[in-house]
């Protein structure tokens, strides 16, 4: 493991416990059929980073919020829920058609491709329920549902699937490239972002530098996912490496070579640090993040 990889780990550490909790405690409903919640427990609890609800929490505590507060919590188990349905509806054969996930069999070849959507489904509409469940007094559930349903939505992370799959015009080059990425990845990471400010009462002023920091990670994240597609190795990535290419995809590095996308990742990130600029000393733990995150290899 790299030290930046290491970094990454260290510093998410004690949100990702924290998550993986609250997702067991609120994951699915005691009326929901076993072989559902089985099929809901295998694609959410089978690993990962949980960079989006610990972005969520990170958030909450650099405007000056509290992370172990409720809604806070809800929050980052709500976009860890949307986050791990998409993977499994990516994976799906219709989509990505990928069979290996997290260093696992993917939902569909696990539970077929049936309890697979339907899976996916599941912990979609899971996710508003935990949201705004035991928090409808609360002035700012609809803010935050309607975060992120329109982060998740058909001008967010959906509409940057259909881009990625040449289902709608898409311009060419660098452009394109960041039209499909601000939307299928940045969107969801933006997201998280701003849900936490939310949680932590931010003003304006932070909830705008906290959303332009999560749109510049959320890039330079795709950047070097691009990368190590094109790099990195399965027992390391614990997914399969060298898809993208195969399946004729555009990614950064097919676009700009390896070198010209390594340079753009690093130019993205140092972005990410600067919007922090307003928060002072407490987005310190959000920088650290982004500049670890570059130089990871998973």
């Amino acid at each position: 493991m790299t030290q930046q990889s290491e970094n990454v780990s260290a510093l998410l550490r004690p949100y990702v416990r924290r998550v993986e909790a609250d997702l067991e405690l609120w994951l699915a409903d005691p009326m929901t059929p076993a072989a559902l919640t089985e099929a809901m427990r295998y694609c959410v609890l089978g690993g990962g980073k949980r960079l989006r609800p610990a972005l969520v929490l990170l958030s909450a505590t650099a405007v000056g919020g509290d992370a172990l507060e409720q809604m806070a919590r809800r929050s980052a188990v709500a976009i860890e829920m949307v986050h791990c349905y998409s993977l499994v509806h990516d994976d799906l054969p219709a989509m990505d058609d990928d069979v290996l996930r997290r260093g696992r069999p993917t939902a569909h070849v696990q539970f077929g491709e049936a309890m697979g959507i339907l899976a996916g489904d599941a912990l979609l509409t899971r996710a508003f329920a935990v949201l705004a469940g035991n928090a409808m007094d609360d002035p700012r559930t609809a803010r935050l549902v309607a975060e992120l349903a329109y982060g998740a939505g058909e001008a967010g992370m959906i509409a940057g699937q259909v881009a990625d799959m040449d289902l709608c015009d898409v311009p060419d080059g660098a452009e394109g490239l960041k039209f499909i990425h601000t939307r299928k990845t940045g969107a969801l990471i933006r997201c998280a972002c701003r849900m936490g400010a939310i949680c932590g009462g931010a003003s304006a002023a932070q909830l705008e530098a906290v959303g332009r920091y999560g749109e510049h990670l959320g890039l330079a994240f795709q950047l070097v996912d691009d990368l190590l597609d094109a790099t990195g190795e399965l027992a390391v990535m614990g997914k399969t490496p060298g898809k993208d290419a195969q399946a004729g995809k555009r990614t950064y590095v097919t676009e700009m070579g390896l070198e010209n996308a390594t340079k753009l990742a690093q130019e993205i990130t140092a972005a990410a640090v600067a919007a922090l600029e307003p928060l002072g000393r407490n987005g310190t733990d959000l920088a650290v993040l982004a500049k670890s995150l570059t130089g990871r290899k998973h």
